[in-house]
């Protein structure tokens, strides 16, 4: 909570939850939120999956030439890159003035093993954006969604519209969200496995890419997974214990690299904060949300797991 809540002053971050039903009221809203943003001068970006884009676009006409358009299907496909590269990406160039987004990163056609990824991303936007001039409405579909995500919705908005109408979420609660969806992450028994520590870090990153190849990935996905093992296993041995496990395993399409050590991740946005030009060092778990296809995190008292999913082609 701010100093400004704290003291009954309107909170200048606003996060809420559309929840649509049909066409014709996601276009009246999302229309209606960004031509009071060019009205007023303000800068808008809307960051929804292609098809969805399209209708707002041609719903705006000339209106929205000023507007950046963003493929959130695209941009957002590892939810962990959406805060840094989309919402913090727009809003950090545009300081000093009201800035209004619209962010859609929950569709159907989200997988199951993506889907807790984005609870924790809507639960985490709070957080990221705590006491900045800046508007974040996420639409959510009510035909296509389940109903448990509609009421995750509630959990992680401290506003929701719906059917015309804009109230305070009494299910607000974006703490017990980011508990609950702190899965323990369980890997399948024939995963390949080796330990590593501070000498063993280049035959960590030589076991795992002779891995991977033998699971079909080459080229330009090798060498992204090489720089996520690279980083994965480096911030182990700097801040998980000086030690971890790796593994490695083929899902579907997709190769699964994870490492596991005795780490607490004390910084819920790890991974998260866009990297400084100045900055030395820190960009560690940000390299690898920008060059993994989802990122799924475990941090409890006896330590961090996080796993990296790689499309093989």
């Amino acid at each position: 909570m701010t100093t400004a809540a704290l003291h009954g002053e309107p909170e200048p971050f606003v996060h809420p939850a559309l929840i649509y039903r049909d066409d014709l009221e996601y276009v009246h809203e999302m229309t209606r939120f960004v031509s009071d943003g060019v009205a007023a001068g303000e800068p808008v970006a809307v960051a929804v999956p292609a098809a969805r884009l399209e209708l707002v676009r041609d719903a705006m006409g000339p209106l929205g030439d000023g507007v950046r358009w963003i493929d959130m299907a695209r941009a957002g496909r590892n939810p962990g890159r959406i805060i840094p590269s989309v919402l913090r990406a727009f809003a950090d160039v545009h300081r000093g003035v009201h800035v209004r987004i619209i962010g859609e990163p929950v569709w159907a056609g989200r997988t199951a093993v993506e889907y807790p990824a984005c609870v924790q991303h809507e639960a985490l936007i709070n957080q990221a954006f705590a006491g900045r001039d800046v508007t974040i409405l996420c639409p959510y579909d009510a035909r296509a969604l389940a109903p448990g995500v509609i009421a995750d919705a509630h959990a992680t908005h401290p506003v929701v519209i719906g059917a015309g109408r804009q109230c305070v979420s009494a299910a607000y609660d974006p703490d017990g969200v980011l508990a609950r969806f702190n899965h323990v992450l369980s890997h399948p028994p024939g995963a390949a496995t080796v330990p590593f520590d501070a000498e063993l870090l280049p035959a960590a990153r030589d076991f795992a890419l002779e891995e991977a190849r033998a699971r079909g990935m080459s080229g330009a996905r090798l060498q992204d997974l090489n720089l996520v093992v690279a980083e994965l296993t480096t911030n182990s041995v700097v801040h998980g214990g000086g030690s971890g496990t790796l593994r490695l395993w083929a899902e579907g399409e997709q190769i699964v690299c994870e490492t596991r050590d005795k780490g607490r991740l004390s910084d819920p946005l790890a991974g998260r904060h866009p990297a400084r030009p100045e900055q030395i060092g820190g960009r560690g778990l940000l390299l690898v949300h920008y060059l993994s296809d989802l990122v799924r995190v475990h941090s409890d008292g006896s330590g961090t797991t996080v796993r990296s999913y790689i499309d093989r082609a």
